[in-house]
């Protein structure tokens, strides 16, 4: 048996990984646990949008996508053809491998009760439902025979060093730093999200990993910690000791209100989020980001 650096322990085979997507945020985490556990990372250094050739390995962890919400409202197209067209590309090159897709929570309906993997799908904006259509193609084809599946459905990966600003922890934390101007918050701030620190994010590919198997498809949810909008610049200010300078904005319509992943199914696998309280996640972010001493942002 291994045990994780999070403190779960589970069963790994050793085997040879392809990674897309392994230079980015969450790639660079996942290839790391990966290692951790003797397993043997490829980075995948092909286009996407082209034909692909699959080197010799026994998995793929699919994390390569355009991935930003907002954006994909003013120009949905690329979020199709790289995040449907390019898992299609990967699909054709594989003959019996593992395949572990990195999907979101933002396909659900919303929901003020927290989702599980059987809620019902309803997709609110391009980029989570470019994203759905992945995860059919991928269902589809393990069950066909051709591979085993393996959906993670992402909430809010915060923590680690993210450099992402569009997301409400970085830029709550850059915002205390100094290094960003401010933020702007639609809404209220009551709005409540399910935070999940990326070092858990890696541990859950590994889990999942080995729990795949061909002609098998299987779905997980992927959070840890429901936090608003409000509770998070409240802890930013209370590691930092500074205050994050916020412009509020009427909210977006259609704006979801409540977020929250069961993740019952995933924790039956040994799974536990280790480092996934807000206070760790910031805490983290800071430690990885903040600036050498200064004023920060005017007062």
């Amino acid at each position: 048996m291994l045990s994780a650096p999070s403190g779960s322990t589970f069963r790994v085979n050793f085997v040879r990984v392809l990674v897309t997507g392994a230079t980015g945020y969450v790639g660079r985490a996942v290839v790391r646990e990966l290692r951790f556990h003797g397993h043997e990372p490829v980075e995948f250094r092909q286009r996407l949008s082209e034909p692909v050739e699959l080197p010799d390995v026994d998995a793929v962890v699919h994390l390569a996508a355009v991935a930003r919400v907002r954006e994909s409202f003013l120009d949905p197209l690329p979020y199709w053809e790289t995040n449907v067209g390019g898992t299609l590309n990967l699909l054709k090159a594989l003959k019996g491998q593992r395949f572990l897709l990195a999907s979101t929570g933002g396909v659900y309906r919303p929901s003020d009760a927290p989702v599980t993997e059987e809620s019902v799908r309803e997709p609110s904006s391009p980029y989570a439902g470019s994203k759905a259509a992945a995860e059919d193609l991928v269902a589809w084809a393990a069950r066909s025979g051709q591979i085993g599946a393996t959906t993670l459905r992402l909430f809010n990966v915060a923590g680690g060093g993210d450099t992402d600003t569009t997301r409400v922890i970085t830029r709550a934390v850059a915002c205390a730093a100094g290094t960003v101007p401010g933020m702007e918050v639609y809404g209220d701030g009551t709005a409540v999200r399910d935070f999940v620190h990326v070092r858990d994010v890696a541990t859950a590919f590994v889990v999942a990993l080995e729990a795949c198997s061909a002609g098998t498809s299987s779905v997980y949810n992927v959070g840890a910690t429901p936090a608003s909008v409000r509770d998070v610049l409240a802890a930013v200010s209370d590691v930092t000791g500074r205050p994050v300078d916020v412009t509020w904005k009427p909210a977006h319509a259609g704006e979801v209100r409540f977020q929250r992943a069961d993740v019952t199914r995933l924790r039956a696998l040994g799974w536990e989020p280790r480092h996934s309280s807000l206070e760790e996640i910031v805490t983290d972010q800071w430690r990885a980001s903040a600036p050498g001493p200064g004023p920060g942002p005017s007062r």
